[in-house]
């Protein structure tokens, strides 16, 4: 084989799972938005939120140290003990609970019912609130997150594939990177669960009815508030996976937030209803973008993986503004 080929191949492999990736973020914006119709722009800070959280346990920092130090003269920082990984994670997922539990019984109770337009602006409102609230209680210093996720490439692919390409050619073998590989498997066996649940559990299905007509749901007996309590606890689990994958990969800091800005173009391709769909436009996006790069992006200068997915998303809204898997919205009137 070409040496060209096995670049193209390992390109594509490379934006597979950087897909996998965006899709992570995505999902969260799905789960919520088929719950309750909202697009939840607080979603990139719930991972960011989680990660802090999440180092901040498990390195036994003390919560808003700065603050309790600025006013009281002391000198305070960590407790002096580390917590084991699984039981940080374990109580990272309790507080991204409560935060569902609060955001329900504080922001959508009071909310029911309401445009759509106003729900959004709620959820930007609690995005800066939470990015707030996130530096006073942790920090604003990058972080190091550690839970025993291996990075960097495979030695063993490198190798294993370095006699591939025909004699003679410049290859040194495929590269790729091992937390992008686990978080591929992540991704795969939260899209399945998530499905399942969806599907084939009776809360699955009550989340189904109550996306599709609230006041119906509640005419059955379903309880609104029960059910916004559940899927924004999912998000918020869904995000703290994102959060450890992101910054594991690139260290806990509040540009971690932005990430959902990449979800965005995830979701108009594979449609802001569907939880396979957000793989599925996490794949395209990211695939693209890597091609696109790779083989035109020397042509123009380069730097085209920035703007190479909202142009696509863009040519998607004018064509199929739905998605790929989004439900087609028609109106009789």
């Amino acid at each position: 084989m070409s040496a060209d080929f096995l670049y193209t191949i390992e390109v594509i492999l490379n934006g597979l799972m950087a897909g996998v990736m965006y899709s992570l973020v995505a999902l969260g914006f799905v789960l919520i938005f088929k719950a309750s119709g909202i697009f939840n722009y607080a979603q990139g800070v719930m991972a960011l939120f989680a990660a802090l959280t999440l180092v901040g346990i498990q390195t036994g920092q003390i919560p808003f140290s700065h603050l309790i130090n600025a006013i009281f003269g002391t000198n305070m920082h960590h407790f002096g003990w580390q917590v084991p990984t699984i039981i940080a994670i374990l109580l990272t997922v309790g507080v991204m609970v409560l935060f569902a539990i609060i955001v329900e019984r504080y922001i959508l109770h009071h909310l029911v019912n309401q445009e759509p337009i106003i729900l959004f602006m709620a959820t930007i409102g609690l995005a800066y609130f939470m990015e707030g609230f996130g530096d006073i209680m942790w920090g604003s210093d990058i972080k190091t997150l550690d839970v025993g996720l291996p990075s960097g490439g495979s030695l063993w692919l490198e190798e294993y594939t370095l006699g591939w390409a025909a004699e003679g050619e410049n290859y040194y073998g495929m590269y790729l990177d091992k937390l992008d590989m686990v978080a591929s498997l992540v991704a795969i066996v939260l899209v399945v669960s998530l499905t399942i649940f969806s599907q084939y559990t009776k809360t699955g299905r009550a989340l189904r009815a109550v996306a599709d007509d609230h006041q119906a749901a509640l005419s059955v007996g379903i309880s609104l508030r029960t059910i916004w309590v559940i899927v924004w606890s999912i998000a918020g689990f869904v995000a703290l996976v994102a959060g450890i994958m992101w910054g594991a990969k690139s260290g806990v800091q509040f540009s971690l937030s932005l990430i959902a800005l990449k979800a965005l173009p995830v979701l108009m391709l594979g449609g802001f209803t569907s939880i396979p769909g957000a793989i599925i436009g996490g794949l395209i996006i990211g695939v693209g973008e890597k091609l696109f790069e790779y083989s035109i992006g020397p042509l123009i200068g380069g730097a085209t993986e920035n703007w190479f997915a909202y142009v696509l998303a863009l040519m998607f809204l004018v064509f199929r503004p739905q998605g790929l898997f989004g439900e087609k919205i028609i109106e009789r009137v």
